[in-house]
């Protein structure tokens, strides 16, 4: 086969790329999670069917939460860490979250995870996981100016040492109580009740506006810290004011949905390859769509051809945990 001939056949394909702009990607993003969203709400109702449509409009909309949140969230952060791998999950936000849940149980019991103390439990964690956020990213980054990488493997030891918290407060748990926690350690997005959903929107749509506003100067923040200070961008301060809003999101989502350790990665990857651009006003929705697409694909599968055969978090971290090895590996390769 000639030269031309190879050329001539690439170029509709070449041009169709050149019409799929970002725009457009992200417009056919948006497309196909109303098309899965809608038939998600509205498939097999039955009889039941106001009952049955309220409770999948509840589950759209915490899956919605998390999407946003943990996707917004990750994309911000790999920008800010120059790191593409790592993540507030991957940090030790969810084994925080679990060690919060663990502590709470067994000073006050399992009675605080249900009927009005949900609301309760779930400001108190979203409080307590931004104060810790806040205070680690105030005392290694902004208090004493010390390197960001010094910032990620605190994170990651932190994490290590929550899990060792829990695993041993395990050990004291009356056996029904700890199934209880072993059972809400998994995320789960058909169990929320609708004030802590309507806080975690209010918490999303504060922490998203300030990241999203800030996407043009995430552009220049990826070009690195030299090139950006030499640019003339406050870097110092738009990373404080991008780190904070990505602790409050990550917090509201965790705290609304439970642990999603490489959900986040997962979403975000798929959101860099759906652009092809990394101009952040087109990645940070495309995250944000990428991960309602995958949450309600996801669910879609699981009840209707796996008869709730496995957990929908069980199957996202697996197809996360493959991608983190994947790009560990590529990596090690450079």
């Amino acid at each position: 086969m000639s030269a031309e001939t190879t050329l001539a056949r690439s170029l509709p394909k070449m041009r169709l790329r050149e019409k799929l702009t970002p725009g457009w990607r992200l417009a056919l993003l948006a497309a196909l999670s109303l098309v899965l969203v809608c038939f998600f709400v509205f498939f097999n109702v039955g009889s039941a069917w106001e009952y049955i449509v309220n409770r999948r409009i509840m589950t759209v909309a915490t899956m919605g939460v998390a999407a946003v949140g943990i996707g917004i969230s990750t994309v911000a952060f790999q920008t800010i860490s120059a790191n593409r791998i790592l993540t507030p999950s991957v940090m030790g936000f969810d084994a925080l979250y679990v060690l919060i849940m663990t502590l709470f149980v067994y000073l006050l019991g399992s009675s605080v995870l249900f009927g009005q103390n949900r609301t309760i439990m779930f400001l108190s964690q979203t409080t307590v996981m931004v104060l810790f956020s806040l205070a680690l990213y105030g005392w290694l980054l902004i208090g004493a100016g010390r390197p960001l990488h010094v910032l990620l493997l605190v994170g990651i030891i932190l994490g290590v040492l929550f899990r060792s918290i829990v695993t041993f407060l395990y050990r004291l748990l009356d056996p029904n109580e700890y199934l209880i926690l072993e059972d809400l350690s998994f995320a789960s997005f058909t169990q929320t009740d609708e004030v802590s959903l309507w806080v975690a929107v209010c918490l999303l749509l504060v922490g998203g506006g300030i990241i999203y506003r800030r996407a043009r100067y995430l552009d220049v923040m990826a070009l690195g810290r030299d090139a950006s200070i030499s640019l003339g961008l406050p870097y110092r301060r738009i990373q404080l004011e991008v780190l904070v809003s990505v602790s409050l999101l990550v917090s509201a989502a965790t705290a609304l949905t439970g642990p999603t350790l490489f959900f986040g990665l997962l979403i975000a990857h798929l959101g860099y390859l759906a652009m092809g651009t990394n101009r952040h006003v087109y990645t940070l929705p495309a995250a944000a769509l990428c991960g309602l697409i995958s949450l309600v694909g996801g669910q879609l599968i699981l009840e209707q051809l796996l008869d709730f055969a496995t957990l929908l978090s069980v199957v996202i971290n697996f197809a996360g945990g493959v991608l983190f090895i994947t790009l560990l590996l590529r990596r090690s390769t450079l």
